[in-house]
Formats: C-alpha cells, sequence, structure tokens
C-alpha cells in the first residue's frame, strides 16, 4: 500500500491484492492521524480488513471529544479537561457535549431548571427496586431500571422527532442520579431520598446518597467540589467500549433507555469501569507499608503474573491528564474528612511516591492514572466499591446520551454492521444418526 498526494486534489492511498490495484480516499480531521476510507474496499477488491477491537479503526465521525494518547491530551468540544475540571459545573459540561458550545448566564439557567425539573421517578418505578435481592449488585439494579425507563416513556421511541431526542437525552441524564442512589439505599435496606430542587447535580447526588429521612443533610462543600470534579472527569471518553456499544446498540434505531442501558451493561465489564475498584482490591491485598518493596518487586518481574492497578493507562502513552486535577481533588477530600491513619489510604499514598520516584515506573511512564486517585477519593467519602462503576456510569450518562444523539442526526446514517474472519467448518452435509 502506498499513499500519494496530487496537487490540488484529495490524498488516496493505493492498495494492491493479487494483481489488482484501487485508489481509496485518505480523510482528514481537524485533529489527531489521517484514516483511509476504505468503505470501497470489498467492491473493488474483493476483502474486508482485520482489526480485532477496532483498536486500528475509525468506526464514526464525531465533533465531542478528542484525545491525544501519546501527548496526553483530552478536549471536550476543543476545551481542555483540566481547565473544564477546575472551572466549570458539571451542568455546564452536559450542555457542551450535548449542543457543541458553553451556555451563557440564561441558557445555564434555562437548561439547570429543565435538568432539575426531569429528576423525579414516576412513582410506580419505586416498584421495581423491590423485585430485586437486597444483596443484588447496584449495577444490575441500575442497568435494569434504566432499560425500564422506556416502558414509562414510549414517546422516546420515535427517534425521528427532535423534540423526542432532546427530551429523552434531559430525562436519562437527570434520572440516573436518582435510580443509582436508590440503587445504594435499596442494598443498605435505607429509605429512599428524592432530588432537591435547590441542589446542583453534584450536591443532588451526594444528599441522594447519605442523607437520611430521620435528620436534615447539609453538604459539605468540598465533597460537592470533588464530586463534580469526578463527574467531569469521567463525562465522555471517545469511542471507547461502552460508548461503542451505545452507538452500535443506537444504530439500529433502538429505543435511547435501551441503547444506554446496553452502555451500562458494557461498562460492568471488569476490564472497563471496574479499574478504581480493582486499585482498592490491589491495596488491600498488599495489606501494609512493609509490604510494599516486596510488592513492586513482584510488579517488576515479568514472570510474577502481578499487575500495578491504576498506573499507566490504555490510551494515554505519556501521563493521564485527568490524574493530576484527582490528584489535588484526593488530597482536598482527605484533608478535609481529617483522614491521617486510614491503612489503605495511607498505603495508596505511600505507593503513589514510590511510583512516581522509582526510575522503573518513571521511564515507563507508568503515572498514577484517574483511576488510581478515584478509587480513594470514594472510598474516603464513605461511598462503598460497588457503587464505584455505578458513579462512573452516572458521569459517563451525558457522554453516552451525546454520541448517540450525534450518531441519530449523522446523515446517511446505517446500521452497524461488522465483518469477521471466519475460522470455522467449510460446508459440509449433514447425516442423521439412526434414532431407532
Amino acid at each position: 500500500m502506498s499513499v500519494s498526494q496530487n496537487e490540488g486534489k484529495q490524498s488516496t492511498a493505493t492498495i494492491s491484492i493479487g494483481g489488482k490495484t484501487a485508489e481509496m480516499p485518505v480523510l482528514s480531521g481537524k485533529l489527531g492521524p489521517d484514516v483511509i476510507d476504505i468503505r470501497k474496499l470489498p467492491a473493488e477488491l474483493g476483502v474486508f480488513t482485520f482489526d480485532p477491537g477496532y483498536g486500528e479503526t475509525a468506526s464514526c465521525n464525531s465533533k465531542i471529544t478528542f484525545i491525544d494518547g501519546d501527548k496526553g491530551v483530552l478536549l471536550h468540544r476543543g476545551y481542555p479537561i483540566a481547565q473544564l475540571a477546575e472551572n466549570a459545573s458539571y451542568e455546564e459540561v452536559i450542555y457542551l457535549l450535548l449542543n457543541g458550545e458553553l451556555p451563557n448566564k440564561a441558557q445555564y439557567d434555562t437548561f439547570s431548571s429543565t435538568l432539575t425539573n426531569h429528576t423525579l421517578l414516576h412513582e410506580q418505578i419505586r416498584n421495581f427496586f423491590n423485585g430485586f435481592r437486597r444483596d443484588a449488585h447496584p449495577m444490575a439494579i441500575l442497568c435494569g431500571t434504566v432499560g425500564a425507563l422506556s416502558a414509562f416513556y414510549p414517546d422516546a421511541s420515535d427517534i425521528a422527532i427532535p423534540e423526542n431526542r432532546e427530551l429523552a437525552a434531559m430525562r436519562l441524564i437527570a434520572k440516573i442520579p436518582t435510580i443509582a442512589a436508590w440503587a445504594y439505599k435499596y442494598t443498605q435496606g435505607d429509605a429512599f431520598i428524592y432530588p432537591r430542587n435547590d441542589l446542583n447535580y453534584a450536591e443532588n447526588f451526594l444528599s441522594m446518597m447519605f442523607a437520611r429521612m430521620s435528620e436534615p443533610y447539609k453538604v459539605n462543600p468540598v465533597l460537592a467540589r470533588a464530586m463534580n470534579r469526578i463527574l467531569i472527569l469521567h463525562a465522555d471518553h471517545e469511542q471507547n467500549a461502552s460508548t461503542s456499544t451505545v452507538r452500535l446498540a443506537g444504530s439500529t434505531g433502538a429505543n435511547p433507555f435501551a441503547c444506554i442501558a446496553a452502555g451500562i451493561a458494557a461498562l460492568w465489564g471488569p476490564a472497563h469501569g471496574g479499574a478504581n475498584e480493582a486499585v482498592l482490591k490491589m491495596l488491600a491485598h498488599i495489606g501494609k507499608k512493609e509490604n510494599i518493596p516486596s510488592f513492586i518487586a513482584q510488579v517488576k518481574d515479568k514472570n510474577s503474573g502481578v499487575k500495578l492497578m491504576g498506573f499507566g493507562h490504555r490510551v494515554y502513552k505519556n501521563f493521564d491528564p485527568r490524574a493530576k486535577i484527582m490528584q489535588q481533588t484526593c488530597h482536598e477530600v482527605l484533608k478535609e474528612l481529617g483522614i491521617k491513619d486510614d491503612p489503605l489510604l495511607d498505603l495508596a499514598v505511600e505507593l503513589e511516591n514510590i511510583a512516581l520516584s522509582d526510575d522503573y515506573f518513571v521511564q515507563r511512564k507508568l503515572y498514577p492514572n484517574v483511576d488510581f486517585y478515584s478509587g480513594i477519593i470514594l472510598k474516603a467519602m464513605g461511598i462503598p466499591t460497588s457503587m464505584f462503576t455505578v458513579l462512573f456510569a452516572v458521569a459517563r450518562t451525558t457522554g453516552w446520551v451525546s454520541q448517540w444523539k450525534e450518531m441519530i442526526e449523522e446523515p446517511g446514517q446505517r446500521i452497524s454492521r461488522p465483518r469477521q474472519l471466519y475460522l470455522g467448518a467449510t460446508e459440509r452435509d449433514f447425516v442423521a444418526f439412526d434414532k431407532r
């Protein structure tokens, strides 16, 4: 294959197979590497491409999120993630991802009010929770209940109507914190706490999680700021497994609530949404500070099979741009809560210091990532590990909905239909056994 560019014309890639040659367009985005448009490859050369996991394949056009893993860059609609996490509210980021621009004051007030008015759940949805065992995983409750919302809002199925898409987007983003918090309360045997119109998105989630019917609840501003940052830092992350799942399901024209439930199911996998939980399991395995040197030695031994969880990232080959903000937030939360002698958190701080100064990790650019710090923060805030992925889903719903909406509104949008490299048996005749 060769790539050429004629003066004044689009670049093309020349592909030769079995004596046949075809030219494929090379497309350029605003940022990132060029891509070869191979849609005519089967028709012209009779072959498909092979890319397990789609790691080297651009599956769509998008204007929402851009990642440069080599440089440690994450942009939402062009804005660096650090600037948004430091300066924006989660409501502003929701508006940005959905609409492409940050809101002005009037737009923000209207949008926030609309979002708040959709936080309540239909009272009959309370009955859904009673169908789950008390020890059910909160992700199971979240996945099932979000999918069931389609039964309460059948108008969302007509996605050809723009107003229906807008309404479904607002309902999903507004209601998922309520469902998530109620899932937690249900597993604890506590009374459900309803959303409050006087609180913002992050504050409301904390209130529904930790308030009790028997006493007033005042939101800690440091914890609310931390939750706001956690939500922003997890809002979207380009075409990852769960987002691709939402797009795949959405390409069939499925109800948006079902599409987001599919994304939740994909996020549930430990290889995707469970990384921060894996960090705490690793710390529990280490046990105490004295065991860190031997643990680090095992990590360096390729034959040990021991992994350092929460360090490095599949996408970011430099540093995770979200980690610095999360690190700062982590220390703010620990200071606010006066946590100084929690063995697990002490272990995390010590492990962080060693990894940041050890040449083995520095040379390999194995810096702490967002999952390392978020697990510590959530534990310090009193959120159980079973809720970590649920909280991830609450934040990521904004990205899923934005990606779904962008896909549906794309001209010429078509159903997703991957191909395969078949390695099974060739055609053969069926021979029945003697049934006598």
